[in-house]
């Protein structure tokens, strides 16, 4: 599959900002995503986190994870306008080295195991070839009119 620009991912995604975490996947198959997240000097949690030290919350890498496996799971459906991806569980994460202004974070998610409206994934986040971050996480698929019916 060809790369998602963040307007693609956008279209795949309900995210917007300040809390769409992708800026572009670069590598999916069924079974596999590839994401980027440019980290910046502007971004706005950096105004309150360590602000004469920046450092990225490892809980917005965590989400950086789960948004790109969000787009493996939702590129997988017809009908994926009317559903929403949750995440409903992290496991065995490690935040490994601090990321910084100037970053540019890889984000690597495999699949593990699908069954219906839940799916598991393994992943890991690198800068420069080097583990900042991994985890697994699980989410599951739900239609919006459940979860919020004005959606």
């Amino acid at each position: 599959m060809p790369s998602l620009d963040v307007n693609e991912i956008r279209r795949i995604l309900p995210h917007r900002y300040p809390m769409l975490m992708v800026d572009r996947i670069v590598e999916m198959d069924a079974q596999h995503i590839v994401g980027i997240k440019n980290v910046t000097a502007n971004e706005p949690f950096f105004a309150g986190h360590f602000p004469n030290f920046p450092v990225m919350p490892g809980v917005l890498i965590a989400e950086a994870m789960a948004q790109t496996a969000g787009v493996l799971v939702l590129s997988s459906i017809p009908d994926r306008e009317d559903k929403l991806v949750l995440l409903v569980s992290i496991e065995f994460a490690k935040f490994r080295k601090p990321v910084v202004p100037g970053d540019q974070l890889r984000i690597e998610m495999q699949l593990l195991k699908r069954k219906a409206t839940v799916a598991k994934m393994s992943g890991k986040a690198t800068v420069d070839g080097v583990i900042v971050a991994e985890a697994e996480m699980m989410c599951k698929l739900a239609d919006k009119s459940e979860i919020a019916p004005t959606l």
